[in-house]
């Protein structure tokens, strides 16, 4: 039976151990700020990435990886006769998965592309999940229908702390953000079916907690935890304690908190934490 390899892209906000541990294959993503262009966590790290966003002149940009650049990956894996799962950013966010695809139709490789619908956290659940089954021999088959399964039952939340990305990105117009500001409101979005999806809005960091608290539990009642993770942009004591709080009402422990990929923050700007999980 063929070997299979799992391929993702760094927009995963995966530890490098973890990748390690199940030979995950990442593809970076480039970005672009003012002009000078670094490849996504080889030559610049999430904390660079905030220290140069506060002082750029423009709103960075990401570009995703070429389909020469994935061509490439799936030609030196697939070289043994492996078989390649390669699972990324939704499509909603990213032409990643369409760049993917592309170099499938072009290599030799036996290559199965699959659009997450999920960034982050939420994508390295389905991620480690098949590189934790293509290690233990499981079938190419049996692997994507898991992913299924985990996309299903997985929810993501985001909060904003400042409106100004979201104003440079387009997606919110200057006057609404203007009351927003005076009014300190802060969007809480979720990644419903892959688009950013406004679902409420804060006053204060207590309410934002009290919002996401009462989000999981509602989510994870009568289900089985299987994973929760928490990242931020510069946002570590709000993400902090949402993770006490929600450690504390659920009695889930295995709750992990990380910087996020640059590809969030430049949509959400300083201070944004996002809380991932899927249940079964």
């Amino acid at each position: 039976m063929a070997k299979i390899k799992i391929v993702t892209d760094s927009t995963v906000d995966l530890a490098e151990d973890i990748v390690r541990k199940y030979d995950i294959t990442i593809v970076p993503l480039t970005l672009s700020i003012d002009g000078e262009v670094f490849i996504d966590r080889l030559e610049i790290s999430p904390k660079q990435f905030m220290e140069k966003m506060d002082n750029a002149k423009e709103l960075p940009k990401s570009s995703l990886p070429s389909v020469g650049a994935f061509k490439e990956v799936y030609d030196e894996l697939g070289q043994d006769g492996s078989e390649i799962i390669s699972i990324h950013v939704t499509g909603n966010m990213s032409g990643t998965v369409g760049s993917a695809e592309s170099a499938m139709n072009l290599t030799s490789a036996e290559v199965t592309v699959i659009d997450s619908r999920f960034i982050s956290k939420a994508l390295s659940f389905q991620v480690v999940e098949a590189a934790k089954m293509a290690q233990a021999g499981a079938t190419k088959d049996e692997i994507v229908s898991r992913i299924a399964e985990i996309r299903k039952d997985t929810h993501l939340f985001i909060v904003v702390d400042t409106l100004e990305n979201l104003v440079k990105g387009g997606r919110i117009g200057k006057g609404r953000a203007m009351i927003g500001s005076l009014l300190n409101i802060k969007p809480i979005a979720s990644l419903a079916n892959g688009e950013y999806t406004p679902v409420s809005k804060a006053r204060n960091h207590s309410q934002v907690i009290k919002y996401l608290t009462k989000q999981f539990m509602n989510d994870v009642k009568g289900r089985t935890i299987k994973g929760v993770g928490i990242v931020h942009a510069d946002g570590l004591a709000l993400a902090q304690s949402v993770k006490d709080k929600i450690m504390q009402e659920s009695g889930f422990q295995d709750i992990t908190i990380e910087e996020t990929t640059p590809i969030i923050s430049t949509h959400t700007g300083k201070g944004a934490i996002s809380i991932m999980y899927y249940v079964e």
